[in-house]
């Protein structure tokens, strides 16, 4: 009797021991082959990769594709595009964008009150493939650290739309300040705000305000809703107001004054924190030019910041020669309203950095003009003042000491009696 495990002397069993070896070696050889091909794709695909890394690094992805700061609230116009710009021949090469999707705001809401959006996300627009009926996401694109989402089809959720007509006044007195700093408006609208009649003009003040964001953005929105209805003078869009989004809330004032303000004669960008002499700006603006009029203290040969440290850094790449052309300081500039159009019909073709009063002057040089220098040199000042009555009397705008109580300081300046005593 055989011992078991050795049935395979049956002749039977032994041939199909053998068909069973046969086989598994021609799976082993199949295996090896396919082991070998596995080997030659993996390979393949491993030097794919290796070729594209420099190219992709997951920290410049997700710099790229950051929102932070520069993300608008609202989902762009994808449906339509500026042939003219496409068209365009580029003024500065650098700065030319040749095509850009985007539909200037023309349309306002009063006193919306639809809660306002804290996402810092962007609405991410839908391509829709021509053999698909299924929207397919397009990645954001981030413009880069130094570059805002401009031009791009923002709206109004506080407005005062029909103020200019009604009014119409001769200057329009813009002044960009945050949300939810309530006291320095209320701070202006006590001291040279509160001026509406000045030799015979009317004068009239609007508030420029981004969206608040963060966990107080709705109590922040209701509470900008009761105040608007109290001084009717709040403008508010739905970017997201910080300070890399200056040059944003530049060209919505532009839109603004485009759409809603094109009547008034003249309108002067003034920061929150400065002293205005009303009475010297419109005496100077009745004998100044009424077109193609921007001015204000002027810079010439400003140097451009490479110094990455720097708040008002410019890589190279975007602007490349070592000075801005001229363009008037932010702190407080005046313009002829017939300008607007034209600044907003040169941003479609002017790169938007988030240097605002830089990026108009560059729009000025694109349409083939410069600021223009006040009567006085003196009539502007970047360096804060320390309070002087006869001296302030004799100026247009000036910063001034952060210290400097402006209520006290315009109770002083309006008081009574000369300004200045005699020597």
């Amino acid at each position: 009797m055989p011992e078991r495990g050795f049935a395979a002397e049956d002749p039977s069993l032994k041939m199909k021991n053998e068909d069973n070896r046969r086989w598994c070696w021609v799976s082993r050889r199949h295996g090896v082959f396919f082991t070998l091909v596995l080997g030659v794709v993996l390979f393949l695909q491993y030097n794919s990769i290796k070729d594209m890394a420099p190219s992709w690094n997951p920290k410049q992805w997700l710099q790229n594709h950051s929102t932070k700061l520069f993300v608008p609230l609202k989902e762009p116009n994808t449906g339509l595009r500026d042939t003219k710009a496409s068209e365009a021949e580029p003024t500065i090469a650098m700065f030319t964008a040749p095509s850009i999707s985007a539909v200037l705001l023309k349309t306002g809401r009063f006193l919306s009150t639809q809660e306002p959006q804290t996402s810092h996300q962007s609405v991410i627009p839908q391509v829709v493939h021509p053999h698909s009926t299924r929207p397919t996401p397009v990645p954001y694109v981030s413009p880069g650290p130094y570059l805002v989402e401009y031009p791009y089809e923002y709206h109004f959720t506080i407005n005062e739309p029909l103020t200019c007509e009604q009014e119409k006044p001769f200057v329009v007195l813009m002044v960009p300040v945050a949300p939810h700093n309530r006291a320095h408006r209320d701070v202006i609208r006590s001291t040279w705000g509160s001026e509406r009649l000045v030799l015979d003009k009317v004068v009239r003040l609007f508030f420029l305000l981004g969206m608040q964001t963060g966990d107080d953005a709705q109590q922040v929105h209701k509470q900008l809703l009761q105040e608007s209805n109290e001084h009717q003078d709040l403008i508010q869009s739905d970017f997201v107001d910080c300070y890399k989004n200056l040059t944003i809330k530049t060209m919505v004032m532009l839109e603004w004054l485009d759409s809603f303000c094109s009547n008034a004669s003249y309108a002067m960008k003034i920061d929150s924190d400065m002293f205005l002499h009303v009475p010297n700006l419109v005496k100077m603006l009745l004998n100044a030019p009424t077109s193609n009029y921007l001015t204000g203290l002027v810079a010439y040969n400003g140097a451009v910041l490479r110094d990455p440290s720097s708040k008002w850094y410019l890589p190279p790449e975007l602007f490349s020669p070592p000075v801005y052309p001229p363009y008037a300081l932010g702190l407080g500039y005046i313009l002829s309203l017939d300008l607007t159009k034209k600044l907003i019909e040169a941003s479609r073709h002017v790169k938007a950095v988030y240097i605002e009063d830089v990026y108009l002057g560059l729009c000025m040089m694109h349409l083939g003009m410069s600021p223009t220098n006040p009567p006085e040199g003196a009539h502007f000042h970047v360096v804060p003042l320390a309070y002087d009555r006869c001296y302030f009397s004799q100026i247009i705008a000036t910063t001034v000491i952060p210290s400097t109580n402006r209520l006290w300081l315009w109770k002083d300046f309006k008081a009574e009696g000369p300004y200045c005593k005699n020597p």
